[in-house]
C-alpha cells in the first residue's frame, strides 16, 4: 500500500512537471489563435480583448496557469477556441479509439518481439536468424509515415484489400455486429503499421538478451541434466526475459502513443492524434493542453503498471522502487 501511495504521488508531481513545461512551452509560442489577422481579418480590439476577459487571458500568466491547474483537478480542461465546446467532452469523444488501436497494438508487439527475437536466438546465425534480423532493421529504419503510405498504396489503391481510410463504412447501423466487424476490418491497416514500426528495436533487444542466456553457466548445467529447449525456454529463459521487456514497453509508451497523431491523420481516424493534429493547426491551445496531460496521464500510468507488474514477478526488487 504504500508502495502505491509512493507511485500516486510520483504520478502527480511528475504531471505538474509535465503542465508546467507545456504551458510555459504553449505561451512562448508565436502565433495565437486571437491574433486579428488569423480569427477574423475585420474583428476590432474591443472585440479580441472581450473574448480574452471570457477566456482568462487577459489575466497574468501565473494565476492562468494555477487556475487551469485548479479546473483540471476536477477534469474541466476548459472551452475550445475553435469549436466552443468543452474540451473534455470532445476528448472523452475521441480517446476511446485511440486506445483501442494502442492497446491492441502493444500487445501483439510484445508477443510478436518475444517470439521473434527467441526464435532467432535459438537459430543463431541461420537462415531465420537473418531473415527476422533483416525484418527487425527494416523495421527499426523506416519512418511510420512512410510504413502508413506504403500500405496505404499497396493494400488500399493496387490490390484494393482494405479500407484506405475512417473507421466505418457508410450505411452501417450503429452499435450492430456489423457495425463492429466493420470498425475492426478498417483498423488492420493502422494497426498492422504501428506493430510492425514496433517491433524493429524490441525483436533486436530479445534476441540479444537471449542469446546472452543461452551462454550462461545455469543453460549449460539445464542442459546437462537433460532439459529439452521447451523446459529450458519455460523455466530460464522467459523469468529472465519478461521484466527487461516490460521495463522498455513501458518506456516505448510515448512513442507508440504519440505516432497516433502521424497514424490517426493518414488515415483520418478520429480519434486523439487526429484531434490533436487539428488543434496544432488552428492555435487550439485548451484542446492541446488537455491532449498533453491526458497523454502524459496515460504514459506515467502505464510506466507504473509496468513497475507493479515487475515487482508481481520479482518481489525481491521491491526495495528498488
Amino acid at each position: 500500500m504504500k508502495l502505491i501511495l509512493k507511485k500516486i504521488l510520483y504520478l502527480f508531481f511528475m504531471l505538474f512537471i509535465i503542465a508546467l513545461i507545456s504551458f510555459i512551452a504553449i505561451n512562448l509560442a508565436p502565433n495565437s489563435f486571437f491574433a486579428s489577422g488569423d480569427l477574423n481579418p475585420n474583428i476590432t480590439q474591443e472585440s479580441l480583448k472581450h473574448l480574452k476577459e471570457i477566456y482568462g487571458l487577459d489575466k497574468p500568466l501565473y494565476i492562468q496557469f494555477f487556475s487551469w491547474i485548479k479546473n483540471i483537478l476536477v477534469l474541466d480542461f476548459g472551452i475550445s477556441f475553435s469549436s466552443g465546446g468543452f474540451v473534455k467532452d470532445e476528448i472523452l469523444s475521441r480517446i476511446p479509439i485511440t486506445l483501442v488501436l494502442n492497446s491492441i497494438s502493444i500487445f501483439f508487439i510484445f508477443i510478436i518481439s518475444l517470439y521473434m527475437g527467441i526464435k532467432a536466438a535459438f537459430n543463431q546465425n541461420k537462415t531465420i536468424d537473418k531473415i527476422v534480423s533483416q525484418i527487425s532493421l527494416l523495421s527499426f529504419s523506416l519512418p511510420s509515415f512512410y510504413i502508413a503510405l506504403m500500405g496505404v498504396l499497396i493494400f488500399s489503391i493496387t490490390f484494393d484489400i482494405l479500407p484506405i481510410s475512417g473507421v466505418h463504412s457508410n450505411g452501417i447501423k450503429p452499435d450492430s455486429l456489423d457495425y463492429y466487424t466493420d470498425t475492426l476490418w478498417h483498423l488492420i491497416l493502422p494497426i498492422f503499421i504501428i506493430i510492425f514500426g514496433g517491433i524493429g528495436s524490441l525483436t533486436l533487444y530479445v534476441r540479444s538478451l537471449t542469446i546472452e542466456i543461452l551462454k550462461s553457466d545455469y543453460i549449460f548445467w539445464a542442459k546437462a541434466r537433460g532439459l529439452d529447449n521447451k523446459k529450458i525456454l519455460r523455466y530460464y529463459i522467459l523469468p529472465n526475459l519478461y521484466p527487461p521487456i516490460i521495463t522498455l514497453l513501458g518506456l516505448s509508451l510515448p512513442g507508440i502513443i504519440g505516432g497516433s497523431v502521424i497514424l490517426e491523420t493518414i488515415f483520418a481516424i478520429d480519434g486523439m492524434g487526429l484531434l490533436f493534429f487539428h488543434s496544432a493547426l488552428s492555435h487550439d491551445y485548451p484542446v492541446i493542453m488537455g491532449i498533453l496531460i491526458i497523454g502524459a496521464f496515460l504514459t506515467l500510468l502505464g510506466n507504473i503498471l509496468a513497475d507493479l507488474i515487475l515487482l508481481k514477478l520479482n518481489p525481491s526488487s521491491k526495495s528498488k522502487f
